[in-house]
């Protein structure tokens, strides 16, 4: 029985539906919603934090966790030691995010287009302000994640926020320090938005591989006056 409900459990964190950091529900919930005894649904849970997918919260209860979480300091390494594997990680990004946001153009709900809609904002207000903030680009990013609706993608976006961190900090502030490039993402921004919000995934893949694309481009060329 434990084994099904671990099952169970798994595919609900598969699902997008638990994503990293989710706070599980107690196991008395748990059990009721599940028709099942505690002790299964403790069972289960312990199997699951052996797999590495769970962890226990401190002062009580239970988070999912990204079950590769130690690769992301051997990511930021690399690229603390050339700048050259920013390019090929923005290489990989323009593949995967083009696959998230046609996957959450598909799969959005009405609050995460709400979510969207509120980091839209937060960036136009930031840009009128003369602010670069990275931590919006992050979120803009992550809230397509969470809106694939992908365990799978959530995971792999969990295992790499550190770097993603590095990355859009290192591009909003030596990559594309000005304002006509902080206006340039906020429109590639909007474009990839609005396929998103129009339920649109060829036109959300288009728009995040046009974002990406022009990021690569300006690594490109950058490298280019380096040499």
């Amino acid at each position: 029985m434990s084994e099904q409900v671990a099952d169970r459990l798994l595919a609900r964190i598969a699902s997008g539906e638990w994503g990293p950091g989710h706070r599980l529900p107690g196991e008395r919930q748990l059990a009721e919603e599940m028709g099942v005894s505690r002790v299964s649904i403790r069972a289960a849970m312990q199997s699951l934090k052996t797999q590495g997918l769970l962890d226990a919260v401190q002062g009580g209860g239970t988070r999912v966790i990204a079950s590769a979480a130690a690769m992301d300091p051997g990511l930021l390494d690399l690229v603390r030691v050339s700048r050259d594997n920013l390019h090929d990680l923005a290489e990989i990004r323009s593949i995967i995010e083009a696959w998230a946001a046609g996957r959450a153009a598909h799969n959005r709900t009405d609050a995460d287009l709400a979510e969207l809609g509120e980091i839209m904002a937060a960036t136009e207000a930031d840009i009128m302000r003369g602010q670069h903030k990275t931590e919006n680009d992050i979120r803009f990013h992550l809230a397509i994640a969470k809106a694939s609706q992908s365990g799978i993608y959530l995971q792999i976006v969990a295992i790499i926020r550190g770097i993603l961190r590095e990355m859009v900090e290192y591009h909003r502030y030596e990559l594309f320090p000005t304002r006509e490039d902080d206006l340039m993402i906020l429109r590639q921004h909007q474009a990839i938005f609005e396929g998103i919000k129009a339920s649109d995934p060829t036109a959300a893949e288009e728009a995040m591989r046009a974002h990406l694309g022009w990021v690569l481009a300006r690594y490109t060329g950058q490298k280019a006056e380096n040499s």
